[in-house]
């Protein structure tokens, strides 16, 4: 009996995701540290996303424990079997205007079933920080709610900052012509924390000529929200984004870094959650078999990320740059890497890096990126991405494809030194010796010492007890999550 009013007392924390990768991962480890800190968790996902967590990791992958739940609500788009993150735009729009009803009934739901079973009420929410309708909900039924800006803190910081560049007049742009006649690379002065950065280097949806382009909307929408939060939360450590993090600071509610997540999750130290795993694609073992029996720093990583699309021509660019540059690569090739046909590499590129290369449809890419074989990353800069580059020591060939991607290239390449930027026209000549520069050139090895720097004040940020990271996270549990129980 004990145990069940224990149960019944515990803080009851409810965490939805964006419904996208990069998003769920991030998310997820959270929960589990929340879960490790006493609070029950129901993890909610939308149900395309759960089935195909389900297909990728097993029907029983998500059955977990009595204590770590999920539950499901629609995202509002009309129905489909594909493999792949549904569009963007659609899915932002989708969740904004049709996500609230569903996610209210399921607080209702877990209220009403906390008098009947064995379940805690609803004590927190800790929400994406681009599903903020949530906090209308949070609202209701007077619990905190904390937002999960699941960024860089210099991404987050440029979209807090796309009113003031829009009243400037910078963006969106009078017409065509401004992609290319020096608008874009001007630096702008006004943003505290990211001095000379230029309007490329700010999150990708102002570089459009359409006034009434629905990202921007969705973005100052998003970014106004945050101020309602009781807290927001990022997936950073204070060295590495101090200037940015105080910027921040002076414009919202308490800001807390507590990352690298991916460090702090290791105290989680209960077998049943550490299986479980928030992959949407089936990772390949291989990948890691393939790596045991190269010397170290000799292999080139090369992975976009779960979102990022390109041409037929992008990606035969890029091939050739990797076979002329005569490196070792490990190369992860979505299904729907190219849009609108299947990524089918050549037989004379096959047959001309059969000894040196391997291909694989999807990887545990922490691991990937923590084996001693790997010397470089060449990556689309997504924020999950550039912080497990950073914690295992690993300088990158960065690649933004959208959103806060080419912010987190410019800071990877010109305030942390552990980066080098390919033109978004890529071409082989480019890649071949950029690859080789990463992995046998000087400002490769520059970088690399770099990297090093960076991964040791990310360990420190996760000492157990002293990191700054891990402090933050007892922070927020206990000055925001638990504030309504003390």
């Amino acid at each position: 009996m004990g145990s069940i009013s224990t149960e019944l007392n515990k803080p009851h924390a409810v965490c939805i995701p964006y419904p996208a990768q990069g998003h769920i991962n991030p998310m997820l480890k959270l929960a589990k540290i929340l879960h490790h800190k006493g609070f029950h968790i129901t993890f909610v996902n939308t149900e395309f996303n759960h089935r195909r967590l389900l297909k990728s990791r097993g029907p029983h992958s998500l059955d977990g424990l009595s204590s770590f739940r999920f539950e499901t609500i629609p995202d509002g788009l009309p129905t489909c079997d594909a493999d792949a993150t549904q569009d963007i735009p659609s899915l932002c729009k989708s969740t904004t205007e049709t996500c609230l009803g569903p996610f209210r009934d399921l607080l209702a739901k877990l209220n009403e079933t906390s008098n009947t079973s064995n379940l805690p009420p609803v004590t927190c929410i800790v929400s994406d920080g681009v599903m903020s309708f949530t906090l209308a909900a949070a609202q209701e039924i007077g619990v905190p709610e904390v937002l999960f800006w699941t960024t860089s803190a210099c991404g987050f910081l440029g979209y807090m900052h796309y009113s003031t560049v829009i009243e400037k007049g910078y963006a969106p742009l009078k017409d065509e012509s401004y992609f290319t006649n020096g608008h874009v690379e001007k630096p702008l002065d006004f943003i505290p924390g990211m001095k000379d950065v230029r309007l490329r280097d700010l999150p990708s949806f102002l570089r459009t000529t359409n006034p009434d382009e629905y990202m921007i909307k969705f973005v100052l929408k998003e970014t106004e929200r945050a101020r309602n939060a009781s807290a927001i939360i990022l997936n950073t450590f204070e060295t590495l984004e101090s200037e940015v993090l105080e910027s921040l600071r002076t414009l919202l509610p308490p800001v807390y870094p507590i990352g690298p997540l991916h460090l702090l999750v290791k105290y989680v130290d209960d077998e049943n959650l550490k299986g479980l795993g928030s992959s949407l694609w089936k990772e390949e073992p291989e990948c890691l078999q393939w790596l045991e029996n190269k010397a170290p720093n000799s292999v080139v990583y090369v992975n976009y990320g779960s979102i990022t699309v390109m041409t037929p021509n992008q990606l035969l660019e890029f091939a050739w740059g990797l076979a002329n540059s005569q490196q070792e690569f490990l190369w992860i090739i979505r299904p729907d890497i190219v849009s609108g046909y299947e990524s089918i590499l050549p037989p004379e590129f096959m047959e001309e890096t059969k000894n040196r290369g391997m291909l694989a449809s999807w990887c545990s890419q922490e691991e990937v990126l923590n084996h001693p074989a790997i010397g470089g990353f060449l990556t689309h800069s997504g924020w999950n991405s550039t912080l497990e580059s950073i914690t295992s020591g690993v300088p990158m060939l960065c690649w933004p494809f959208f959103a806060e991607q080419q912010t987190n290239c410019w800071f990877s390449e010109t305030k942390w030194g552990i980066g080098m930027e390919i033109d978004n026209n890529v071409k082989r000549d480019e890649v071949e010796s950029l690859v080789r520069e990463l992995m046998v050139g000087e400002k490769g090895k520059e970088m690399k010492k770099k990297a090093m720097e960076w991964k040791k004040l990310a360990e420190i940020s996760a000492q157990k007890s002293t990191g700054s990271s891990y402090v933050n996270i007892d922070k927020v549990v206990n000055d925001v999550l638990l504030a309504s129980q003390h």
